[in-house]
């Protein structure tokens, strides 16, 4: 898309919007002055000059002026919308109208509307928030508006997007946890460990074992060899499998699986890691909304009693 920016590309959008402009004009008035007049039957007829078919002549049956006008009309009203508004290559237009000036513009006003019922929240405890329903109905439009297209609307997560209903974390499920995910982001990262633990024989023999530590259907012979070479993993992992929170390694005794359980898949997951990013909301909601949608998500899993965040 580089080769697109340069200054050429602007002039060249222009001459061809002008000249097209141009010759919608050029061609009306052509059409309003080439008449061809021919006698037929004692009668002197306008013809186009078109002649086909031994004789079979096209008649000029102009359009009536008042839609030719229209034309017209509609060329003026171009050449005005090209001269105020954003169209011909790189320049702006009169009135400097952009989208996203236009989508600022329109966020300012909600802000300024909605703004002070976020920063009361704000300042507000998290499980509070998640008590209150009015609260709760805005953390969900918020959800379905940012979240959904990655865990779902109903928040169960899809393949390489957690669940957050089922009260399993790879961060942790604490509400200031799950605010500091949503404002700043996560990446998380499994470094492809196919060569660390020996190959694709120890790599089949590993997934039995991590299948093993869930008590997950598995081949006992190939866990016990995979159960040595899972020291590999146990620096994230924990030597037990329980994970580590703190650089969002998961859990492996859980049966809760981010791509699948199955034996290919652990196997894919070994061989070639995986790499997955959340992405961080504080600069494009702000802390106010963030807060707000924090207590909603922490309220997928925990249920809290009914209350008015407000007179808290």
């Amino acid at each position: 898309m580089a080769d697109f920016i340069n200054g050429f590309w602007g002039i060249y959008v222009t001459v061809l919007t002008i000249a097209s402009i141009a010759g919608c004009g050029l061609l009306l008035w052509s059409q309003a002055k080439v008449k061809i007049t021919v006698p037929k039957d004692g009668k002197v007829v306008e013809t186009t000059g078109h002649t086909w078919d031994e004789g079979l002549e096209e008649l000029n049956n102009p359009m009536p002026r008042w839609w030719m006008w229209k034309f017209y009309i509609t060329i003026v009203f171009g050449l005005v919308y090209l001269a105020l508004y954003p169209g011909l290559g790189t320049f702006a237009g009169k009135l400097g109208w952009t989208s996203i000036g236009e989508y600022q513009q329109e966020l300012a006003v909600a802000d300024a509307e909605v703004g002070p019922m976020f920063e009361k929240y704000k300042a507000t405890d998290l499980k509070a928030v998640a008590a209150d329903p009015k609260a709760q109905a805005m953390g969900e439009r918020l959800f379905l508006t940012y979240c959904a297209q990655c865990h779902g609307s109903d928040a169960r997560g899809n393949k390489g997007y957690p669940n957050l209903t089922d009260g399993d974390w790879l961060y942790g499920g604490e509400p200031d946890v799950i605010k500091a995910t949503l404002l700043k982001g996560r990446h998380g990262q499994m470094p492809p460990m196919g060569a660390a633990v020996g190959g694709e024989k120890e790599v089949e023999n590993v997934a039995h074992y991590v299948l093993s530590l869930s008590n997950s259907t598995h081949d006992p012979i190939k866990a016990a060899f995979g159960k040595e070479k899972f020291g590999a993993c146990a620096a994230c992992h924990g030597a037990d499998g329980k994970g580590n929170q703190a650089v969002g390694a998961p859990n492996l005794t859980d049966k809760t699986w981010l791509y699948g359980g199955s034996v290919a898949t652990i196997m894919e997951t070994i061989r070639n890691g995986r790499n997955n990013q959340m992405p961080a909301f504080d600069e494009f909601l702000g802390e106010g909304k963030v807060h707000v949608l924090a207590a909603y998500v922490w309220s997928l899993s925990n249920k809290a009693p009914a209350t008015t965040a407000g007179n808290k």
